[in-house]
């Protein structure tokens, strides 16, 4: 399990938990990204920068603190 900044450009993973309050809880699971969903890194800039990733339709911009809360389990290719 790694959180989402770890992430590969493209690749997918499985949500397995949301590390943070409620408040960011909320945030995150309005946003469509939720535990059990399936998730996709569409782009990073280098170290810092926004973290775009694809849930369903919607693509989300997260901040790097924000995205480093979520948890994922990546699934193969």
């Amino acid at each position: 399990m790694i959180d989402l900044t770890q992430l590969n450009e493209g690749q997918s993973a499985k949500v397995i938990s949301i590390e943070g309050g409620a408040g960011i809880n909320k945030r995150i699971q309005d946003m469509g990204i939720r535990e059990g969903s399936i998730v996709t890194k569409v782009t990073r800039l280098f170290s810092q920068g926004p973290v775009v990733v694809k849930a369903g339709r919607t693509q989300v911009a997260l901040g790097r603190g924000m995205a480093s809360k979520i948890m994922v389990e990546p699934l193969e290719k």
